[in-house]
Formats: structure tokens, C-alpha cells, sequence
């Protein structure tokens, strides 16, 4: 993955009716390391990481970089959201097309942050970058993800096979 070119960053907040989305700092690092490490979080994404190697590894002020959004409710970090381009992707329909991805806290599923923080950073990228389409890439067996993408506009281009289990590539078309 890649960034997403010459975008203005860090934007001003993004606020919607409950959530912030802002730029990550040093006081998000253990929150970072707590979704890195959860087996939750990454039952779809190919585990988790050992904890004592994030600690390690992980720099003062994780995942700073255009697209790359903490999502704070009252003043605490309860996930990420990332939107990068698929310069790299395994598949010709996403190469070069900006990706949509998302890390919520398993204490706060349920409850609909992923799909107000998505939709504000959605909405923030249809207006840095007007016109380019987003991707979003989920096993096929994450119900939960799949009915965030559907919310979100998202429509299936394809499934295929990776990482030991059916992926499936959705397209959000260009705001227009």
C-alpha cells in the first residue's frame, strides 16, 4: 500500500454526532498495540501480533501518515480507519485505487462507529481527491464487515481465493 498523494494532512478533526477523527499521537501507541494484538480484532485479518514484538516495534506515534485516522470517542481511542492506495494489490480491478480500511475495539462493536467513521472519512476523501473510486477487501465469512460495506455503498466486483480463505472485493463508485 501507498499514500494517497499530494493531500492535505493532518485535515482539520472530522467530527460527526458522537466520534472524532483526527491524526494519531504518542498517546494512542497502547491502544494501537491493544487492536495489533487482539485475537478478535484479527480473526479475518491472519491473527494477531505477539504483543511483546509491538511493544518493541511500534514508534512513539504509530500510523501516522496521510489516511491514516484514530477514531476517538469522548477524549479515548476506540479505532482506526485507513484509507491508502492499492498499488500493490493481488488483484487487477483494485491496482492503484484507494483502499478502505477499518480496526474497532471489540468492546465497541455493535454499536455503529465503524459506519459513522467510515462515512466521515469517506466524505473527507470524496472531497480531498473528487472522483476516484474506493475499495474494500473482506473475507466473504465476516458478516459483520460485509453488512458495513453494503451501509457504505459498496458493491461486489469479485471474489477470490487468498490468505486461506474467499476474499471479497467490493467498489465504492466516485461521490458525484
Amino acid at each position: 500500500m501507498s499514500d494517497l498523494g499530494h493531500v492535505a494532512w493532518p485535515p482539520e478533526l472530522i467530527r460527526t454526532e458522537r466520534l472524532v477523527l483526527r491524526e494519531p499521537e504518542a498517546r494512542d501507541r497502547t491502544t494501537f498495540i491493544e487492536l495489533l494484538a487482539s485475537p478478535e480484532v484479527h480473526t479475518y485479518l491472519g491473527g494477531p501480533r505477539p504483543r511483546d514484538e509491538l511493544e518493541r516495534e511500534m514508534p512513539e506515534v504509530p500510523e501516522r501518515w496521510p489516511g491514516s485516522f484514530v477514531v476517538e470517542l469522548d477524549g479515548a481511542m476506540i479505532g482506526q480507519i485507513l484509507l491508502r492506495r492499492a498499488a500493490g494489490h493481488r488483484r487487477p480491478a483494485a491496482a492503484g485505487k484507494a483502499d478502505l480500511g477499518y480496526l474497532f475495539l471489540p468492546k465497541v462493536w455493535g454499536q455503529g462507529y465503524a459506519a459513522e467513521a467510515c462515512a466521515a472519512a469517506l466524505d473527507w476523501f470524496d472531497g480531498v481527491l473528487p472522483g476516484e473510486p474506493v475499495l474494500l477487501t473482506t473475507q466473504s465469512a465476516n458478516v459483520g464487515s460485509m453488512r458495513l460495506a453494503a451501509k457504505l455503498g459498496f458493491a461486489e466486483v469479485e471474489r477470490f481465493h487468498a490468505w486461506d480463505a474467499e476474499q471479497w472485493l467490493g467498489l465504492r463508485p466516485p461521490a458525484t
